[in-house]
């Protein structure tokens, strides 16, 4: 077992061994359908996000029910599953459904773990999804996965994990670095946001990434997520100045 393994909250002999067993097999899912992804998007990630989804559901007090953190555990190992960015088969895009049905999860909380993963997508705020109504398991699993897009440590004199992401997210789909000819889309649409227009990897972070605090879900995300916003206008300040030969 990994280490990533051994934090899942349902590892404890004390947990019924079909759950147990059912997480598991999520966590074999993710990594096998993963593979080959680039560094912004791999295993990686996933393990980040469950973690601190888990850490953020136990500071919103759902650690008292199981069958919660049941549900963002396994929507947080599986909300890449099948990504529309990595798709290699349009099978693909069903495996997290034939997954919860085939282990048998409750049909109430198959809908739960589904409608995570399908709305907390940043194209799916555009389009007004994150304006309605959510469950906090929602929250906590949304909060999570844009966590680890917005960086990782506080300090703002150290590179945040989530700018390491955009940049290698940004490489392996060959995007310019920087080009002040090209300005950042502000205003954007679903539509606009998935269209594969010339766009560079520094945009991103006008474009997204530095929506994103104002964008959570729970109290406990955005009390990490104020920290991570400092590291990126920071890093965006230092950016600038250097590229324009000033620092």
């Amino acid at each position: 077992m990994s280490a990533h393994q051994s934090k899942s909250i349902f590892s404890e002999k004390s947990t019924p061994m079909a759950i147990r067993d059912t997480v598991k097999k999520a966590e074999q899912l993710m990594e096998t359908s993963m593979k080959g992804n680039d560094a912004s998007h791999d295993a990686s990630h996933v393990w980040r996000v469950r973690d601190l989804a888990l850490s953020l559901a136990r500071e919103e007090g759902l650690s008292s029910n199981p069958d919660s953190m049941e549900i963002v555990e396994l929507a947080a190992l599986l909300h890449d599953v099948g990504d529309y960015k990595y798709l290699r088969d349009p099978s693909e895009e069903k495996l997290v459904e034939n997954f919860l049905e085939e282990e048998g999860i409750a049909e109430s909380k198959k809908i739960k773990i589904l409608s995570i993963i399908k709305g907390m997508g940043f194209k799916d705020e555009l389009a007004g999804v994150g304006n309605q109504e959510f469950p906090p398991e929602f929250g906590v699993v949304q909060d999570a996965d844009r966590l680890d897009a917005i960086g990782a440590i506080a300090e703002p004199e150290f590179f945040g994990l989530g700018i390491a992401r955009c940049f290698t997210f940004g490489g392996n789909r060959n995007r310019v670095l920087h080009d002040p000819t090209i300005q950042p889309r502000l205003d954007l649409s679903k539509e606009h946001y998935m269209k594969k227009e010339e766009q560079t990897t520094v945009n991103h972070f006008h474009e997204k990434l530095l929506k994103l605090k104002d964008l959570m879900k729970t109290k406990a995300g955005l009390r990490r997520a104020e920290k991570r916003h400092k590291v990126m206008e920071e890093f965006l300040k230092q950016f600038y100045a250097e590229w324009d030969g000033k620092a």
